[in-house]
């Protein structure tokens, strides 16, 4: 009976756990969208970057600073996301202020 019981405890030992698969980009971004507009009790205009790091992602994210008309005047401002592996946000901070009507400044 003891041979039996060392058998099985083996047994249950060799099975793994399945892994959790990854975040996509897709998910992540989207999530740090969300996370920061709560935040900042905002509606974002869009995600412009995501990208891997090494600790997790940083994601770009454009809201409407101060509205204008005509609308290709308002002010925008994109923040960078900074979020762990999983997708929660960690940290955030303002990379540019600019006019919706310019063209882009080479970046």
């Amino acid at each position: 009976m003891t041979e039996q019981r060392t058998r099985r405890s083996a047994g249950a030992d060799s099975k793994q756990a399945p892994r959790k698969k990854p975040p996509s980009a897709g998910s992540v971004a989207r999530r740090a969208s969300d996370e920061l507009a709560d935040l900042l009790d905002r509606e974002p205009e869009g995600i412009v970057s995501v990208e891997r790091t090494d600790d997790g992602w940083r994601v770009g994210v454009e809201f409407v600073d101060v509205r204008r008309i005509p609308e290709t005047a308002d002010v925008l401002v994109e923040y960078s996301v900074d979020t762990d592996r999983s997708g929660g946000l960690v940290g955030y901070h303002r990379v540019r202020r600019y006019l919706r009507g310019r063209p882009e400044d080479g970046r």
